[in-house]
């Protein structure tokens, strides 16, 4: 697995502490999740609209073919 490193300034950090705090998990936890989140929704969401485009324009592109 990789590790990166990102700078974030103090008072942000106090906040994801806190948070972290509150779920009981630690910081690194918590945004890792939120990463994982972040890249399965955006590959969720894109696969719904495009399943929502093709099928609502199924009749046009039958046509078209």
């Amino acid at each position: 697995m990789t590790s990166i490193t990102i700078p974030i300034p103090d008072e942000r950090l106090l906040k994801l502490k806190e948070l972290a705090a509150r779920f009981q998990v630690t910081p690194e936890e918590l945004v890792r999740v939120s990463v994982e989140e972040i890249l399965t929704r955006s590959e969720e969401d894109f696969q719904s609209a495009a399943s929502y485009v093709l099928k609502k324009n199924a009749e046009l592109y039958q046509r078209l073919a």
